[in-house]
């Protein structure tokens, strides 16, 4: 244990090890390849997304733009857990100096909170294009929907800076393990020197207010947009209205019950119960979102096979090429 004796002759704790999850050392190469397959195919799926919603000018709208962050976000959000977890299980090495783990607590609280008011903003779009549809384009131009997402990131930092800087302050003297696979505040507070009753409730009221309030607002959007559908005459038109929506609500609904049952019930609960609900939205989550919205739509669907058909048409066209070349080399 790492050790630093202030001047009031204290010690603190400089390093940290990370339990993770079960600790089985013959396993640790199978959750090294597991891990490290999720990661690739995260950042691959996310990656694909925001590649089509920049080539495909019929993605330039609105929802697109949003998803396009999302997936953004959701890459940075899996980047600050597994190359940790990876590390852990190529070299074993679970320490994690006390500046690291706070970064990483600060910066995945941030995503987190930015995660819950970027489905707020898709959930906005969808009210307006549905229960709006002639204010729409007026009301969602280029500039508010840039407005909307730097908001909902600067508003996820300011929120989420005094819990952790109260976190950051308190006394760590010892024992330094956190019985979790990332610097997370409950396991945090479980390690401080002095009485954290203070700081839990402050944790659970910003919890609240970002995540309760967060999903209060998109409830009651979607209340609007189900009772406008309902009145649509054909039967098509609700069909299509709904599918436009059936992605985000899923991804919503995911979101919010793994993130409600991690954050805003009592502190003392199952600690094996929090690595599985925090694997699921740090780690499962950000693999699954991309394949619900493009397995979903149709238009993604479609950029998707327009990219496969010039890709097609240009390794056609080179391999013409090509044989030309050959046989003009041959006639020479």
């Amino acid at each position: 244990m790492k050790l630093m004796r202030g001047a009031n002759n204290s010690t603190a704790i400089i390093e940290f090890f990370i339990r993770g999850l079960p600790d089985l050392p013959e396993m640790h190469m199978y959750f090294f390849m597991v891990f490290l397959l999720i990661y690739f195919l995260t950042m691959t799926a996310n990656m694909t997304i925001i590649g089509l919603v920049w080539m495909d000018h019929h993605l330039h709208t609105p929802m697109y733009f949003f998803l396009g962050n999302y997936s953004f976000l959701e890459m940075m959000y899996v980047s600050t857990t597994v190359p940790k977890l990876l590390d852990i299980y190529r070299s074993g090495n679970y320490a994690i100096s006390f500046s690291a783990c706070i970064a990483q607590l600060y910066t995945f609280t941030v995503l987190g909170v930015t995660e819950s008011f970027f489905l707020v903003v898709m959930s906005y779009d969808r009210y307006l294009a549905i229960c709006s549809p002639l204010h729409y384009a007026t009301i969602m131009s280029q500039r508010s929907c840039t407005f909307l997402v730097l908001g909902s990131w600067a508003a996820a930092v300011l929120i989420s800076a005094s819990p952790l800087v109260m976190i950051a302050r308190l006394p760590f003297c010892g024992p330094n393990e956190i019985d979790h696979f990332l610097c997370e505040s409950a396991p945090l507070l479980q390690l401080a020197c002095s009485d954290t009753t203070f700081s839990k409730t402050i944790l659970s009221v910003f919890a609240s207010i970002s995540i309760l309030g967060s999903f209060l607002f998109i409830m009651v959007s979607y209340s609007y947009i189900i009772i406008t559908i309902m009145r649509i005459p054909s039967r098509r038109g609700k069909k299509k209205a709904f599918s436009t929506c059936s992605s985000h609500l899923t991804v919503v609904m995911i979101f919010y019950v793994t993130s409600s049952v991690s954050y805003v019930r009592p502190a003392e609960s199952n600690p094996l119960q929090n690595k599985i609900v925090a694997a699921f939205y740090a780690i499962v989550i950000p693999l699954l979102n991309p394949f619900i919205y493009s397995l979903r739509n149709k238009d993604m669907q479609e950029a998707l096979r327009s990219v496969f058909r010039r890709a097609s048409q240009c390794a056609t066209h080179t391999d013409i090429m090509r044989v030309i070349v050959q046989e003009e080399k041959k006639n020479w």
